[in-house]
C-alpha cells in the first residue's frame, strides 16, 4: 500500500495530465508471460521488446498516453500478478 501512495505522490508532483508514460518490465522469455504483459496496455500503446544477451529474459517497454496517476498505478498493480515479473 505504501509503495502505491509514494508512487502516486511522485506522479502527481512531476506530471501534468494527460501524458505519455513509459512503462518498463523484465520477464522470463515465455510467450504467455510476454502476452500477459502486453495485454496490460491499450492497443494504441507503442510496445518495444528486447531479448537479453543469453535469451532467457525479455525487456518490455511500453509507451501509452495516460490520463492520471491512478491509471498508471492500476497497470503496475495488474503487472504484479504476473509471476517473475520485474517492474522498473
Amino acid at each position: 500500500m505504501y509503495q502505491w501512495n509514494s508512487l502516486r505522490t511522485k506522479l502527481n508532483h512531476f506530471k501534468e495530465w494527460p501524458q505519455n508514460y513509459m512503462f518498463k518490465f523484465i520477464v522470463p522469455a515465455d510467450m504467455s508471460k510476454i502476452a500477459r504483459v502486453e495485454s496490460l496496455f491499450h492497443e494504441s500503446a507503442v510496445i518495444y521488446r528486447k531479448e537479453s544477451k543469453n535469451g532467457n529474459f525479455i525487456s518490455i517497454s511500453a509507451k501509452q498516453n495516460m490520463d492520471n496517476a491512478e491509471q498508471i498505478i492500476e497497470i503496475y498493480k495488474n503487472a504484479t500478478k504476473i509471476e517473475n515479473i520485474v517492474s522498473l
